[in-house]
């Protein structure tokens, strides 16, 4: 029913040498990631000084999957409570340290969504820095980036962030993972036709990008930027040829020089495997594709890297300003000249702008595809509310917001916004207290709703589809998961799920349930799906269960 993940590696900030994987419930790709060190395993049954009920009163068919051989040496972690009366339904270790996977984007999304507010937006400025003689700008025309996460590269008609069930981000590491339709240009080229519509239409000078917000963290990975185009990827789009042997078809996105990009993919017969493998050179402008898909194969994406978002997004908006019948004298091929900017804009004309859509649109994307560099992007946005463009920065904000919100932050351990940092832990009793400040704000419903829900949407699209508890579960899921070359198989360091219940009636109790220490019983990526199917179908029986 759910869908395993294929995590990528993360590094340890500050110099830590251990790599950890943290992700979601989504379709797994062959191969492993880096192992993560699993907490350790008391018996699920014993009580503990934390005031757990055990497993006493719960579901049977809860504890069935707890008990299950393939837990003998795991440890389970249960928090169901009812925010409002505060009464606890179920509780199994709720003060132990568990490896929280991207269920940590409950609290990395809280900070920003608070601090920022659900409808900030963000508003990317071009000025105008030389002398206007008519239509003619003799000087620059300077793009200031404001780390907004998309540039419109996701913005439906109504104004809405668009995203897919299994996100563009994730195309190199899972099948099936697919893009949306709208333009990754769309920002830029707006602000491309609001210089023309200006009365520019010649710049005898150069096109800048301003990154001066924030210094990028190389230890936060995917490693944010302040000016982000498309997730800072290039989208490529295989297709089979007509026949066994053709050249297979291709198509990338977006577009822009002096990206190129090449492919020797070939046609092979349906039913044979596809193996697509992708390289670039040139610091990333340089992009080729090698390697067959199946004739009977659906269109296969993969993406690669932009190694230089600045220039690529000087570049894009150079030739966007050209398409808009605006002519740059400078060549497109060369530097981000960053040394040409002012120390400031005060007096210079602002000439274009492109607002981005309200915050809680991006927390949305976020959670419900569990976006990395979104959730990283929060931690740096945070520092710039401290006036700081250092991202580590970031973190004492995320915690004065936790103080404020009476969420016990000792109870976590956060490296980045992601949850993929090897030393990052959570309880499960402050992930349910996060959850719980949310429900007493006015912001409740919005932010229960960016939640994936269960069989419906986002990274729980695919569980129980038709179950009871269909589209009465939203949670936010995570994985780590790792190798054990010792015994052939997967190391399961975690797999969590953390949101609401719809009890009916208006109540949505909070929940966390989540194993650590698991194994699989082979070295098939796949086998995990048996572990995510039960943190799953656990979450569906709280939802229909009685409370005791």
């Amino acid at each position: 029913m759910s869908r395993p993940i294929h995590p990528a590696p993360a590094p340890l900030r500050r110099g830590t040498a251990v790599a950890c994987a943290a992700l979601l419930f989504v379709a797994l790709a062959s191969g492993t990631a880096t192992g993560a060190e699993p907490t350790p395993s008391p018996s699920a049954t014993a009580p503990s000084a934390t005031g757990d009920t055990g497993l006493a009163g719960l579901d049977p068919r809860i504890t069935e999957i707890m008990r299950k051989p393939d837990y003998r040496n795991a440890q389970w972690g249960l928090l169901q409570t009812d925010p409002e009366s505060g009464r606890v339904v179920h509780s199994l270790f709720p003060e132990q340290f568990f490896i929280p996977g991207s269920t940590a984007k409950l609290i990395s999304v809280s900070g920003p969504w608070h601090t920022l507010g659900a409808d900030h937006r963000f508003v990317t400025p071009l000025y105008a820095v030389g002398a206007r003689d008519g239509a003619t700008l003799t000087g620059d025309l300077d793009l200031v980036a404001q780390g907004d996460l998309t540039m419109g590269g996701r913005t439906r008609p109504d104004g809405t962030v668009a995203y897919t069930d299994l996100d563009h981000t994730y195309a190199n590491d899972f099948p099936g993972a697919t893009l949306t339709p709208e333009n990754p240009l769309a920002g830029i080229d707006r602000l491309a036709r609001q210089v023309h519509d200006s009365g520019i239409t010649r710049v005898d000078g150069d096109v800048i990008v301003d990154s001066r917000l924030f210094v990028p963290d190389p230890e936060l990975v995917p490693t944010p930027t302040p000016l982000i185009i498309n997730d800072n990827l290039i989208d490529l789009m295989t297709t089979p040829g007509d026949r066994p042997g053709a050249d297979a078809r291709l198509d990338w996105r977006p577009k822009v020089a002096p990206y190129q990009v090449t492919s020797a993919v070939k046609t092979v017969a349906a039913g044979k495997p596809t193996a697509v493998t992708v390289t670039a050179s040139d610091g990333g402008t340089r992009i080729r594709l090698t390697g067959t898909i199946a004739a009977d194969s659906a269109p296969l994406l993969r993406t690669s890297p932009i190694g230089d978002p600045a220039s690529f997004g000087r570049v894009a908006l150079i030739e966007a300003l050209e398409r808009a019948g605006v002519h740059v004298t400078a060549d497109p091929s060369g530097p981000n000249p960053v040394g040409r900017l002012p120390r400031d804009y005060d007096g210079r004309p602002r000439v274009a702008a492109y607002t981005s859509p309200p915050y809680a649109q991006y927390a949305k994307l976020i959670l419900k595809v569990s976006h990395n560099l979104g959730a990283n992007l929060g931690i740096c946005l945070l520092a710039v509310t401290a006036k700081s463009d250092q991202c580590p920065a970031g973190f004492p904000v995320l915690a004065d917001f936790l103080d404020e919100a009476g969420v016990d932050r000792e109870q976590a351990q956060l490296m980045d916004g992601r949850g993929g940092n090897p030393a990052d832990r959570a309880t499960p009793q402050v992930l349910v207290q996060m959850l719980a400040y949310w429900q007493r704000t006015p912001d409740a419903r919005l932010f229960r709703e960016a939640l994936p829900i269960l069989g419906v949407d986002g990274l729980l699209a695919e569980n129980c589809r038709s179950c009871p508890a269909r589209g009465k579960v939203f949670a936010k899921t995570g994985a780590a998961v790792g190798g054990d070359a010792l015994n052939d198989r997967l190391a399961v360091g975690a797999i969590t799920i953390a949101g609401y219940l719809d009890k009916g009636g208006g109540r949505f109790d909070t929940f966390y349930a989540g194993v650590n220490g698991a194994s699989t019983p082979g070295a098939d990526p796949t086998e995990v799906l048996a572990i995510t199917n039960d943190l799953a179908m656990i979450a569906a029986y709280l939802q229909e269960s009685s409370s005791p």
